[in-house]
């Protein structure tokens, strides 16, 4: 199950909106067959386990490994417990149950009707750590929530830029967190700021220090009134603005109503939902992410602890856990909380 969780991460630039799943096939101890569920639409892992076992006689002396209980519906493909039942492979060691509504069991129930033994939960707590994203889209029916900031060591995410004169980005992590923040957006669907931090930094929200997807850029901006050279605003990527004023469209530049005398980050997420986006890091402003720690619409927070002080400033968020880890980069540390509330 182990092999089967490594091949599965595989998937992570690709599967989405499917899961990450890996399979491997094991005869009298041997491994003969492996595969991981590659890109959303083509073969799942079983399948491609199963297409790359040589000797096809083998199957029916041996056992399926999946990381993820093996569908039951037709899809963009065939059902893989159709498959396996086809295949007439004896015995199925899952690691998790399939919470989406059209598998929910059926897969097992299906092969279990077939004579097939089944055995469940096997490394189960590190399948479900694999597939975080994809539970929580359909358990919750929202993204998966990510904040990510970076403070000093004396408690703020910036100066004050009140003043044109500061009106430059200041920088409190290094070179390597850089890095790892590039790494983080080529595994999430969607990066979200609010209308200071896009006015102030004008970032581009896009991968550059790390090889993977680009997440689509999510802006908010209430009365529509960043300028059109916003780096946000070039077109270069998918990029949705939420606003409550009327503005036309174009090419990779989306405008989105919402009702912003109500609360606005339920209906954000409504309509990523609606869109199908698994997951979002939230990545500023201070007031942005404090509103969605101060709600509970938080899963993860990834927080870069630089070595300086302002002594006075914009102050960082607070979040109301205590971190569970935290890792050394160089002269940054990087500080991993979890939401237990929620």
């Amino acid at each position: 199950m182990n092999r089967c969780i490594e091949l599965a991460r595989l998937g992570i630039n690709d599967a989405a909106p499917n899961p990450m799943v890996g399979s491997v096939i094991v005869h009298n101890d041997k491994i003969i067959g492996e595969g991981f569920h590659r890109k959303c639409g083509e073969a799942h892992a079983e399948v491609n386990a199963i297409n790359s076992v040589k000797d096809k006689s083998l199957l029916k002396e041996s056992t399926i490994y999946v990381s993820l209980e093996p569908c039951a519906h037709f899809g963009k493909t065939p059902p893989c417990s159709d498959l396996i039942i086809a295949s007439e492979i004896p015995r199925v060691v899952v690691g998790c149950i399939d919470p989406f509504a059209e598998v929910a069991g059926k897969g097992i129930e299906k092969m279990k009707n077939a004579g097939i033994e089944v055995e469940l939960g096997i490394l189960e707590e590190e399948c479900l750590e694999l597939n975080k994203r994809f539970f929580t889209f359909h358990q919750k029916k929202r993204p998966f929530i990510v904040l990510k900031w970076a403070q000093t060591l004396d408690g703020f995410l910036d100066i004050d830029r009140s003043q044109i004169a500061f009106g430059q980005p200041t920088w409190i992590s290094n070179e390597l967190s850089r890095r790892v923040v590039h790494k983080q957006r080529t595994e999430e669907g969607a990066i979200l700021i609010g209308t200071n931090t896009a006015l102030k930094d004008n970032p581009s929200l896009t991968v550059r220090e790390w090889h993977g997807n680009q997440p689509m850029r999510l802006l908010i901006d209430r009365k529509n009134r960043l300028p059109e050279s916003l780096h946000l605003k070039d077109g270069k990527q998918p990029t949705i603005v939420f606003t409550e004023e009327d503005v036309v469209s174009k090419a990779n530049l989306e405008y989105v109503k919402v009702d912003f005398q109500t609360n606005i980050l339920p209906q954000i997420l409504d309509e990523l939902y609606k869109r199908e986006i698994q997951s979002v890091v939230v990545e500023g402003g201070g007031q942005l992410l404090q509103s969605f720690i101060d709600q509970g619409l938080w899963d993860e927070a990834y927080v870069y602890f630089g070595n300086t002080f302002f002594v006075k400033g914009v102050p960082a968020p607070h979040l109301p856990v205590p971190p569970i880890k935290s890792e050394s980069l160089h002269d940054t540390f990087l500080k991993f909380f979890v939401n237990r509330f929620d």
